[in-house]
């Protein structure tokens, strides 16, 4: 089932620059691709429930244990530079 497609013309649209020889190569890949896709596209699926993983599967979750957090001061102590309890950063954004 051959399909044409403008390599040329996607690459453009993603703002990627090929050479021939890369335009070629991704030809051939995506035509396999689009061969693939085919066949499973043809396969018989009458009745066939749909499922999102093919083994059943049980989330494990463990309980949930409150336990002590980490003292302030003394993960505040560790900070290269702390303020009234909190750890002081450099800005992330110029303030002009």
């Amino acid at each position: 089932m051959p399909i044409d497609i403008d390599i040329a013309h996607v690459a453009k649209l993603a703002r990627i620059e090929l050479s021939e020889q890369d335009m070629a190569s991704y030809r051939a890949q995506l035509g396999v691709i689009l061969d693939h896709a085919a066949k499973v596209q043809a396969l018989p699926t009458e009745g066939v429930q749909p499922t999102s993983h093919p083994l059943d599967m049980v989330n494990a979750f463990r309980d949930d244990v409150v336990t002590p957090s980490l003292d302030r001061d003394e993960v505040l102590s560790q900070a290269p530079d702390a303020t009234d309890g909190f750890f002081r950063v450099p800005p992330s954004l110029d303030n002009e």
